[in-house]
């Protein structure tokens, strides 16, 4: 019995072992590496030996690019001793991020045939696009989507270096002259995997096959071939196509069923870089962070040195302020808009009002026959949330259900009532998402509705003794007003890792967005969803990322000589702040006007973008600079740009002298913030441009000089804005918003601007 109880006791120690080990990122002295060593992956293997640690089972990734170090499983104890060599700059645990889940090219007017680039028509500009690269970083690709389709493509790039890799159920032959490249990551998904832990998924294959749809949604939008007749079960019927048609696209596995981690992403963003895309696209995030606890940020720094575009999605977490994800200035953040496009659906109650409403529902219907509606009538507290289990059958047999909107997925909401015995099923919002309408292909009859809606609807169920309702469905509708508005669930400034850096950058549509699926699950995404659909209607700014990412392509492809951040300037600077009634933008979430905390610089134009007139340029020593005046130690700035000899000897006074092409302006206990910027000539030689400045009552802005004369090509010149707080003006003011705009009758290069008197 002492032996077995030994035994048992043994055991119980080597499962603690097991499962206290996690995964690390190791940043280490890239110059330290002992001349013995012939690699830096034999020193990062014998540092591991030194601990105890079996390499091949303990070392995850090797990085050379895009961070100096490697990833490895570790228990604490290992990556506490590790962490105080002398050759390690720092260790720390892997984060998990997450994704942040045709009438668009029309939309943005990518469809005309002539005036797109100065003086070439959409042809030409596609035939350019054929040695653009886009590196999509998701959940993977169903390669037999006819989004991928190579008809008429030449031959693959020279300067490709990257492959399709083979896995149990994708074949290396799925990919083509479109679909050039298809890798997946997952030691990191793995290694949390492991032990029976909380990642656990049994059967995932490791593969680049996506199984969950988001993947080929974003690779599909950002660089699609023209499919004609696409829809969802009939809806936004038409030709479904990418920003960029003649871009190629590879895919980088890197989300799995838990999540998207850290270790993971690095790995493919250093893939990506050596295989040679020219842009990368990231429609995932987390919470902000310092940029050198950033594992998107730190990668993103090495491609933007290498010229590589980087666009990442700003996170789903509006209308609540200060949520973004992403805000490194080397990156492109990309908020999400709506189209002029909807899905109408109606409500109608048995006291003859109709309620307008939203729905993707393909169905049978209803009926014109109303039903008896019930609300909040189940088992527990979370019945008027239509939680699993919450909703009684007797109650719900035959009926229409109203659910509030949150807590769990809308689509799922649909699925508990149909179980229970509903017929039907209005969602209506409540105050955190407003009147932002979200259209889902329903498992039953549903209408989404907004929260004043919503409201009366409540109000319907809960005084009348005998509620009815009917729903019915309408189609596709085109040429909504207003459009855009700003999404309501599009994450929302202020950048609360660098305040004065003004972010979102733009926005770009990401509401109702028709792309192609995989036919491994149903546009629900639930595991009862049965039906196969070729396209989906998805939202998120995970889908307007993908947009911004094309739309870079083709700016590259138009001018190759642009660095990373002229194509980010062209971008912003171009983008518009008007809708379609020529009026300001306004917000879904309470129908209030819009600012640029919601939708930066504006919503993204991409023929005015091509040809933008000035850039505000910056180079890699100048975002070095920016780093050094943060506050980080010099080790941390190494981090990030991954240089030995790094010194920050040169900094800027204020975080927001950086030559960015919108301004955050944080008063703070100043009252006066100055601030010098250049803008370089890329339009014709001999341009004049004079200064517009827009700004609230309570600032005073005077701009030297008021003229700028650029007399050839690619000449800089700078200018000095002076912002002046009006004494008096409280600490605690409100946030306010303005302009600073250079222009000729050719152009117009346009820069938002926020005032803040204090942080929040």
């Amino acid at each position: 019995m002492a032996a077995m109880a030994s035994s048992t006791f043994f055991f119980f120690l080597l499962c603690l072992t097991v499962t206290a080990k996690k995964t690390y990122l190791v940043h280490m002295k890239h110059q330290d590496k002992p001349l013995s060593f012939e690699t830096h992956n034999d020193w990062y293997s014998s540092s591991l030996q030194s601990l105890s640690a079996t390499p091949a089972e303990s070392l995850l990734y090797s990085y050379n690019a895009a961070f100096n170090g490697f990833a490895a499983s570790l228990d604490p104890e290992q990556a506490e001793a590790l962490s105080k060599s002398d050759s390690v700059l720092g260790v720390y645990e892997d984060t998990v991020y997450n994704l942040h889940t045709t009438r668009t090219p029309q939309f943005l007017g990518l469809d005309a045939d002539s005036g797109l680039w100065a003086g070439h028509n959409t042809q030409q500009l596609e035939q350019a696009s054929r040695d653009v690269i886009i590196g999509v970083l998701d959940t993977g690709v169903w390669p037999e989507s006819k989004s991928f389709d190579d008809s008429g493509m030449p031959e693959v790039p020279a300067k490709w270096r990257g492959e399709c890799e083979s896995a149990p159920d994708f074949n290396p032959k799925f990919c083509n002259r479109k679909l050039i490249g298809a890798r997946s990551f997952s030691k990191g998904y793995r290694m949390a995997s492991g032990g029976g832990g909380i990642y656990k998924k049994p059967g995932e294959i490791q593969s680049p096959r996506d199984k969950d749809g988001h993947g080929t949604h974003t690779a599909s939008t950002a660089a699609g071939s023209h499919v004609a007749n696409a829809s969802l079960l009939g809806y936004a019927s038409g030709t479904a196509r990418g920003m960029a048609t003649h871009a190629r696209v590879a895919a980088y596995k890197v989300c799995w069923e838990t999540g998207c981690f850290g270790s993971d992403i690095l790995a493919g963003m250093e893939r990506a870089i050596e295989d040679g895309v020219d842009v990368l696209s990231l429609s995932l995030g987390g919470g902000s962070a310092p940029y050198f606890r950033d594992t998107i940020a730190i990668g993103a720094f090495t491609a933007m040195e290498k010229g590589i575009f980087v666009s990442c999605s700003a996170g789903n977490s509006g209308p609540t302020k200060a949520t973004l994800a992403n805000v490194a200035p080397w990156i492109m953040t990309v908020g999400a808009g709506t189209l002029d496009r909807d899905f109408p659906a109606f409500a109608v109650l048995g006291n003859k009002i109709r309620y307008n409403g939203v729905s993707l529902y393909s169905g049978r219907g209803m009926g014109k026959k109303p039903v008896g509606l019930v609300y909040s009538k189940g088992n527990s507290s979370g019945s008027n949330l239509c939680l699993t289990g919450s909703l009684d059958p007797a109650l719900v047999r035959g009926k229409v259900v109203l659910c509030d909107r949150g807590t769990t997925a809308r689509v799922e909401k649909g699925a508990v009532v149909r179980d229970a015995g509903g017929v039907g099923m209005i969602l209506a919002n409540t105050e955190a998402s407003g009147e932002e309408l979200v259209a889902d292909s329903h498992l039953l009859p549903a209408v989404a509705v907004g929260r004043k809606v919503g409201d009366l609807i409540r109000e319907y169920a809960r005084s009348e003794p005998n509620p009815t309702a009917a729903l019915v469905f309408g189609g596709t509708v085109l040429d909504i007003k207003p459009s855009p508005v700003v999404a309501a669930f599009s994450s929302r400034g202020p950048n609360m890792v660098t305040p004065q850096i003004l972010k979102p950058d733009v926005i770009g549509p990401g509401v109702n967005i028709l792309a192609a699926w995989s036919e491994a699950i149903g546009p629900t995404g639930l595991a009862k969803d049965s039906r196969k659909t070729m396209f989906n209607i998805m939202s998120g700014t995970s889908m307007s990322c993908p947009h911004i990412s094309g739309l870079a392509a083709l700016i590259k492809a138009a001018h190759p000589e642009w660095s990373t951040s002229a194509i980010k300037s062209a971008l912003m600077t171009t983008a518009y702040t008007q809708d379609n009634t020529n009026s300001t933008l306004r917000d879904a979430a309470d129908g209030s006007l819009s600012n640029p905390w919601a939708h930066g610089a504006g919503h993204v134009d991409p023929q005015k973008a091509l040809s933008p007139g000035l850039v505000y340029d910056i180079s890699t020593e100048e975002y070095i600079t920016f780093l050094c005046s943060l506050g980080y130690t010099v080790d941390h700035v190494k981090t990030i740009v991954k240089r030995p000899n790094i010194t920050c000897s040169t900094k800027f006074k204020d975080p927001g002298e950086l030559n960015y092409p919108s301004f955050s302006v944080l008063f703070g206990g100043k009252r006066v913030v100055r601030y010098t910027r250049e803008l370089t000539n890329v339009g014709p030689a001999r341009s004049i441009y004079k200064v517009t400045v827009n700004g609230p009552s309570t600032v005073g802005i005077s701009v030297r000089p008021k003229t700028l004369i650029f007399r050839s090509v690619g000449e800089k010149k700078r200018y000095t804005v002076t912002f002046v707080a009006k004494r008096g003006t409280s600490p605690m003011a409100k946030p306010e918003f303005g302009s600073i705009e250079w222009g000729n009758a050719q152009n117009q290069v346009k820069s938002p601007v926020s005032f803040s008197w204090s942080l929040m």
